[in-house]
């Protein structure tokens, strides 16, 4: 098969684990930026030109898609899929897992634990927001922000006021909700790969840092997944229609409670921690479908 991997970035960790599980299969990989394709969009005659050729022949694509280049990055997604080639993720499902207050919309509609989350219009109401996430401490988060990027806590009151308020100044969307105590700084990253969990993570922040990113200094160890847990993961994923995912949970006394549903999960972390050939799970997942 001819598999293109859309990347700005080929040296990248994930995309080379990609190339890598491909070839040792037989595949022809090829890595695309897609920020450097064009799109021809006439009748009949859907067409992407990158370095001045036309892209022919391809049997399927695996959309690394950084969000800061959401909108056109899923443009290209959705021109291949007028090409009628398989995407590993689709371009619908990449929009939906952006879009953080709708994707939250979507969980909540199937019943899945969330951390209470108050989203307004820009309200001058921030005491009643506070009171309405359970007061402080609480989280924060730009609907924009990334990888820990655009996330506070804030410990007091006051300092949850202030911090409301200045993003409400500066026009920027913001969502409001509790912390969870019992989660320590702790949360849990499920890889979904085809509707199955290929690995889990326990991703653990460091020392006085609430997120636990890796990007962040925060560790990451394998973790067996109880039922409910499981459970939990595959159905976000479901729900959101995603072929391959990462969903980041955390750990409550009232069970999972999803955080975010990644439509461009890293392999890194994950195969590092588990120990699991997750790009190879990746690759027959695009076999078996296209």
């Amino acid at each position: 098969m001819k598999i293109v991997i859309l990347s700005r970035n080929s040296k990248l960790y994930s995309t080379k684990r990609l190339v890598e599980a491909g070839e040792k299969r037989g595949h022809e990989i090829l890595v695309l930026d897609h920020t450097k394709c064009d799109l021809i969009i006439e009748k009949r005659k859907p067409a992407i030109v990158y370095n001045h050729e036309l892209v022919t022949d391809v049997d399927a694509i695996i959309p690394r898609i950084g969000a800061s280049v959401t909108f056109y990055g899923t443009a290209v997604v959705r021109q291949f899929e007028m090409m009628k080639v398989f995407s590993a993720v689709e371009s619908q499902a990449l929009v939906r897992s952006r879009d953080k207050l709708s994707s939250l919309q979507v969980l909540s509609r199937a019943n899945l634990g969330l951390p209470k989350t108050v989203f307004t219009n820009y309200s001058k109401d921030t005491s009643e927001i506070i009171k309405k996430v359970g007061g402080a401490p609480l989280i924060v988060k730009l609907l924009e922000g990334t990888q820990g990027l655009g996330v506070v806590l804030a410990e007091t009151k006051k300092a949850a006021e202030s911090v409301i308020e200045a993003f409400n100044g500066l026009q920027a969307r913001v969502i409001v909700q509790e912390y969870i105590k019992e989660a320590k700084g702790a949360d849990i990253r499920v890889f979904v790969v085809d509707g199955v969990v290929v690995g889990a993570m326990k991703r653990q922040g460091k020392e006085g840092e609430f997120r636990s990113n890796l990007h962040r200094g925060g560790t990451s160890e394998i973790i067996e997944l109880t039922d409910e847990e499981e459970n939990a993961a595959l159905k976000a994923v479901k729900v959101m229609k995603l072929g391959v995912a990462g969903v980041d949970m955390l750990q409550s006394d009232r069970g999972p409670l999803i955080l975010e549903v990644n439509s461009s999960p890293g392999l890194e972390g994950i195969e590092k921690a588990t120990g699991k050939d997750v790009a190879k799970s990746i690759i027959r997942y695009v076999e078996r479908s296209a």
